[in-house]
């Protein structure tokens, strides 16, 4: 089963040189011998990734409402690997496995509804199931990916992340028929597994361990990144040890 989103909107890849980021949605690059500003849809710090000189891949895109036509796709690694630089790629691709029925880690389910809001939150998925549950599933993109082959998150402090974890616990206790799960996207398929990086975010290591311990279900896929875009992967383990570093 071929499972595939492509990356970006699928148009012409065009390649600039990274110059700097003055915020965290915006790039400088060179193209062409000319500065450019482009758009970027990761918050995260990437200080491995975005260093001056750096290859990216970015589309041109023309609608009137944007405020630069380039859009900031990708990364060229050292190794000629993509990295991506887009964290909304992710959600695209499990909506898309969700509806082929291609997770083998899920009670069986019915259907499905993306961005579903409950209460003041709003959850990546939320499944409802063969036995009349429900199942709702928030998604984490993956795209740190280290020498070693280990794939860890988060690249920054995510407060938010830790609030939804714990809502996902809140809302298992008080409603028996709800479950929930966590979701980690490897975008690239070489990493030996997936580890929460204690060093950049305590915090959330030490909420995912006491989630984990609550019920939450927490798992992993390595997914394939190509300049044709992103494509379902393999199921990996994800390293929760409080002795991780």
């Amino acid at each position: 089963m071929n499972i595939k989103v492509p990356l970006g909107k699928g148009l012409p890849l065009l390649e600039s040189t990274f110059i700097e980021r003055p915020n965290q949605f915006t790039i400088i690059a060179e193209y062409n011998g000319k500065k450019i500003t482009g758009a970027m849809a990761d918050r995260g710090r990437l200080l491995e990734v975005l260093v001056p000189g750096r290859t990216l891949l970015m589309e041109h895109r023309d609608e009137k409402t944007r405020k630069t036509p380039y859009q900031i796709l990708a990364a060229r690694g050292d190794d000629g690997a993509l990295i991506s630089l887009d964290t909304h790629l992710p959600n695209k691709l499990v909506k898309l496995a969700l509806s082929e029925y291609a997770f083998g880690e899920l009670p069986p389910y019915t259907s499905f509804r993306a961005e579903k809001k409950i209460g003041s939150s709003r959850f990546d998925f939320m499944l409802e199931l063969a036995d009349g549950g429900r199942l709702l599933m928030e998604v984490k993109s993956v795209g740190r990916l280290g020498a070693d082959k280990i794939a860890r998150f988060p690249d920054a402090p995510t407060a938010r992340g830790a609030r939804h974890v714990k809502e996902l616990v809140e809302l298992m206790q008080e409603e028996r028929e709800t479950q929930s799960a966590l979701l980690f996207l490897v975008q690239g398929d070489d990493a030996t597994h997936v580890e929460i990086d204690k060093t950049i975010d305590p915090h959330l290591h030490e909420t995912l361990l006491e989630a984990q311990a609550a019920g939450l279900h927490i798992f992993a896929r390595l997914c394939h990144l190509d300049e044709t875009g992103l494509s379902w992967g393999v199921p990996t383990n994800v390293l929760l040890s409080p002795d991780n570093t």
